[in-house]
Parts: structure tokens; sequence; C-alpha cells
């Protein structure tokens, strides 16, 4: 049985930055103390705000908590698309009142995600998913708040149902993905994308060059911790302090320096998220 890696090394501090997606109880925090200890980290190399990410009921209520245990951190607030099975009445009721919190900054992470089901017991089928898909689409129109997407091998049915619906003000494509092709049709409407430890990987060649497609004032950069982390690192436990090693990836494939990368993707976060 093969032992997991350990943690990253801190990489050299990047400042500013804002962590645009991660899930801090996936990462340990159960409390303040640890959710405190978790963000503290990040400080230390330049990481100095995160959005903290629900994809579960329990995980909105955590959110939105850690949200008010800590200036720093902001939550997102939905019900994943795989788990899309479970938003009953009481369970959406729940959602909206979390997500109408003031600290609660966006409606996410919802969307598609063609992979898991027949392969994963209890995933929500696609008709589950986009039912829920446009509730959260709704949602967060009616609360004037971005929509924050999760797109799993669902390009098409993603644009299909943003555009049947009217999408909101502000989208954000999370841990963007997909290829070059797709990244000028988010780009041409506008939407955000939200890059991860992924662009650091040297075999997605595809979401490299979809990278270098992406104006500034349309780029997130994201952790995703406790998943996704970035090369070298790869399999190893991610967190927000992991940062700085995909703002430099990113940089280096879109041919910019990381300070002016860092810049841009922190006046973004504030400007999208309405950060205070």
């Amino acid at each position: 049985m093969s032992k997991a890696r350990p943690a990253p090394e801190p990489p050299q501090p990047l400042s500013p930055l804002v962590d645009a997606h991660t899930h801090l109880d996936a990462c340990g925090a159960s409390d303040a103390a640890a959710t405190a200890a978790i963000v503290d980290r990040a400080a230390a190399v330049g990481v100095g705000r995160v959005v903290t990410v629900a994809d579960d009921l329990e995980a909105a209520r955590f959110a939105v908590r850690a949200a008010h245990w800590d200036e720093r951190v902001f939550a997102a607030v939905a019900i994943h698309p795989t788990r899309a099975n479970s938003l009953d009445e009481s369970t959406r009721a729940e959602i909206e009142s979390l997500a109408a919190d003031p600290r609660c900054v966006s409606v996410g992470e919802t969307g598609l995600d063609l992979y898991w089901p027949g392969k994963l017991d209890g995933c929500a089928e696609p008709a589950e998913q986009e039912e829920a898909f446009r509730w959260h689409i709704d949602l967060a129109k009616r609360l004037g708040k971005p929509l924050m997407i999760h797109n799993r091998e669902a390009d098409a049915d993603l644009l299909r149902v943003l555009h049947a619906e009217g999408a909101p003000e502000t989208v954000i494509f999370h841990c963007f993905s997909s290829d070059a092709d797709m990244a000028r049709k988010c780009v041409d409407a506008g939407y955000v994308l939200s890059f991860s430890g992924t662009v650091s990987f040297k075999n997605a060649k595809a979401l490299r060059e979809a990278a270098t497609l992406v104006p500034p004032e349309l780029v997130l950069v994201e952790t995703d911790a406790p998943f996704l982390t970035p090369h070298p690192f790869r399999g190893a436990p991610n967190e927000s302090y992991c940062l700085p090693y995909t703002v430099r990836a990113l940089a280096e494939v879109r041919g910019e320096s990381a300070e002016d990368l860092a810049a841009a993707t922190t006046a973004n976060a504030e400007r999208v998220y309405r950060l205070s």
C-alpha cells in the first residue's frame, strides 16, 4: 500500500492573491481555530482571502459559518450536480437562506457533471442535474450574486441551459478544464474562467492552449483544495497556501509575469465577488 505524499513545501510568497475556490471543510477545518490556521498558512505566502465552496447542505452551512468566523473567508453555497437528487423543497429553502447571507458571495458550485452518472452509486441523473442547475441559475439572478459552475464533460449542455434560462450577470466556470473552442465561447459570452493546478500539468495541452486565450479581466485562480494539487506536487494534499505555485505556472503559460497575474486576478476576484 503506497503512502500518501507529504504536503507541499510553502512556495515563495506572491501577493496579493485570492483563492477563488477552495473547500476548507474538506481540508480539515471543523471549527474557527482550524479555519484560521488554514487561512494563516495561506496569508503567510500572500493568499489573503479565500472563498470556501459548498457541494452539499452540510458544507453550505459550514461555509457560511466559516465566513462569519474569519473576515478573510467568504462563502459560496449550492448543491453539487452529482447530488442534485437531494435538492428537495426543504433543502432548496435552506440553500436560498444561506445564499442570501451577506458573507455568501456566490451561488455554487452548481452545473452539470456527465462523467459520474452510471459510475457513482446514487449519482443524480442528467435530467435531475439539469433541473437543479436551472433552479440555481434562477436563485443567482434573484439574489444578484455570481453563478459558480462545475462542468465535467458537459460543455454543450451547459451553454445550452445558460442560453435558455438567461445567464446571471456574472458566470464563473470554476476549475476550467475544457479546450480552446469552449474558452472562446465563454469569453465571447463574458464568462469568467477560473484556473486551478491542472493548468500546471504538462499533459494538459488543450487546457494550456485555452488559458492563453482568456483576457486578463476574465481570469481567476483557485486551488479547489484539497484536490488538484499543482505540479510537481500532484497527488499530495492541496491547500490555499499552494496557490502561488498555480499562479506562477499559469503566468508562464500565458507569457506574463506572476506579479501582474496576481494583481489582475485579485482585482477580478474583488470585482466579481464584491469583496470588501
